[in-house]
């Protein structure tokens, strides 16, 4: 039998959404305060979501200590009180938008965790917008 586990987390950075082969009119254009150039800063909402069968001898899909460890090492340290931009490597080359964020914990995670559960990340950048990823799994 199925059921999917969840676990919420936290963490607080900043990022500047810019693209460098646009022009500045351009980047403000897409991006608004997004693109301000001396960054700006969220609360970030995270859910990950793990789905699997249930272990008949322990009654969990996953250990949940074992997955609120994962989160804390692996995104709340690298992300938390950071600045994406400059601070964190998988944003060198890729902008640090809502979407890229949550693909990014995504591919932490899935390194990490038994590749027979099926994992989505839902990331909140305001309480209002949120992103899922992956569209299935």
């Amino acid at each position: 039998m199925k059921a999917s586990v969840y676990r919420l987390a936290h963490f607080n950075a900043a990022h500047r959404l810019h693209n460098p082969n646009w022009s500045d009119e351009k980047n403000k254009a897409v991006f608004g305060v997004c693109n301000n150039e001396h960054y700006h800063g969220h609360n970030y909402d995270l859910e990950v979501r793990l789905t699997g069968e249930i272990d008949p001898d322990t009654g969990y899909v996953y250990d949940m200590k074992a997955l609120a460890d994962l989160i804390e090492e692996f995104v709340e340290k690298r992300f938390d009180h950071k600045n994406l931009n400059v601070d964190v490597p998988d944003f060198q080359n890729l902008r640090p938008s809502a979407e890229n964020i949550a693909m990014v914990i995504y591919n932490i995670l899935r390194e990490k965790i038994d590749p027979n559960l099926g994992i989505r990340v839902k990331l909140w950048e305001t309480p209002r917008n949120y992103v899922s990823f992956p569209v299935k799994e």
